[in-house]
């Protein structure tokens, strides 16, 4: 039985509603992220409360919280810090990066050049980094959440394919309808301010450990063997796709695994349907894909090629 997740998203989506008008679908896909302790990447132009909703979700799950804006000379070392020598001891000490943290927001994570980018790898696959050889470890729910921008690339560095695959979600993030947009002019007339979540009646979870017990419900949630090979049929179909040059890894397929199961957990279920396969199929896959030339002249999109195999591939009874 699930005792905690149901609830806890429950609560979160609740205090979220307090800052954030809408994207309803993208703060789901974002508590995915965070419940089956991967990282996102949250795509959309600016002004769509990319770097609210992330800021409030810290703060409702009592998260430590750093942010780094990425820029072109920002250095690898200002993410993960480094050792500097203390003349009054003689030695070294380490000054910590903000990659010690628990919630990171990489903020416009393409304006930085790949040497800098290469710097959240460990971390990100193994929650540790590296520093003058010496190993460190990070809070075990450091998670990344990172924005880029997706209508201006002067000035931008494309992420690495590695760099890319490291991330469980790639978010897409839209306008709001013209009502919520009507709501969030209301908000801010009525005294709602985004730079002073301080004066939000946020409240945060009461249990320190919640967000553990949540992740430990998501590892008892099963998937069927029709199910998974389900999911291992839909990622192998991307590596055939005439218009794919090449498909997603078998990292595809596990992200696919765990992501369906931390969907199915929050939707109050102890066991993922191919509905939740479906559901969540888009946001893994869509950042792991690379379209054949002519495909992308013709205007296909990772997308659509997802919608294509989804459509295909034969679901199970």
């Amino acid at each position: 039985m699930l005792q905690y997740l149901p609830a806890t998203v429950e609560h979160i989506r609740a205090e979220l509603r307090k800052a954030v008008v809408g994207q309803d679908e993208v703060i789901e896909q974002v508590l995915v992220a965070l419940f089956a302790e991967g990282h996102a990447l949250i795509e959309g132009v600016p002004g769509t409360a990319k770097t609210l909703i992330v800021k409030t979700l810290a703060r409702i799950i009592g998260a430590e919280f750093s942010r780094i804006q990425f820029t072109p000379d920002l250095m690898p070392s200002d993410v993960t810090g480094t050792n500097i020598f203390n003349v009054a001891t003689s030695a070294f000490t380490l000054r910590r990066g903000a990659i010690f943290t628990d919630i990171l927001l990489a903020d416009e994570i393409n304006r930085t050049p790949p040497k800098t980018q290469s710097a959240l790898l460990e971390a990100m696959e193994e929650r540790q980094v590296t520093i003058d050889g010496e190993t460190h470890q990070l809070s075990p729910l450091f998670t990344v959440l990172a924005t880029e921008n997706p209508i201006e690339y002067e000035g931008t560095y494309p992420l690495p394919e590695a760099q890319l695959d490291r991330f469980l979600l790639k978010i897409e993030v839209g306008y709001p309808s013209v009502d919520e947009e009507a709501q969030i002019v209301a908000n801010w007339d009525a005294g709602f301010n985004s730079r002073r979540l301080d004066q939000v009646n946020i409240e945060s979870l009461k249990e320190a450990d919640t967000i553990s017990q949540c992740r430990a419900e998501v590892r008892r949630t099963h998937m069927e063997p029709g199910v998974q090979r389900y999911v291992v049929d839909i990622v192998r179909r991307t590596r055939q796709h005439p218009l794919i040059a090449y498909g997603a890894s078998p990292r595809a397929s596990v992200a696919l695994l765990l992501s369906a199961k931390t969907l199915a957990a929050m939707r109050g279920r102890e066991f993922a349907t191919p509905d939740d396969v479906r559901d969540i199929a888009r946001p893994v896959l869509r950042h792991r894909l690379r379209l054949r030339a002519e495909a992308e002249l013709d205007g296909a999109m990772p997308d659509t090629v997802v919608t294509d195999i989804l459509n295909i591939a034969q679901v199970p009874r």
